[in-house]
């Protein structure tokens, strides 16, 4: 019997990838192939202001 690791953000769909820069371990709902990030920190990054 395996233990299946459940999203760190809905907490109801199986885990499959784990986000570069927190470390989530989220569902394919909740992670963005592109950026490599769970949907939490593509918005955090998103929504912050550019560097200077």
């Amino acid at each position: 019997m395996s233990v299946q690791t459940l999203c760190q953000i809905c907490e109801s769909a199986p885990a499959e990838y784990q986000c570069t820069r927190c470390g989530a371990l989220v569902c394919a709902a909740h992670y963005d192939k592109e950026t490599g990030l769970c949907t939490d920190c593509a918005t955090a990054i998103r929504d912050s202001p550019p560097d200077r």
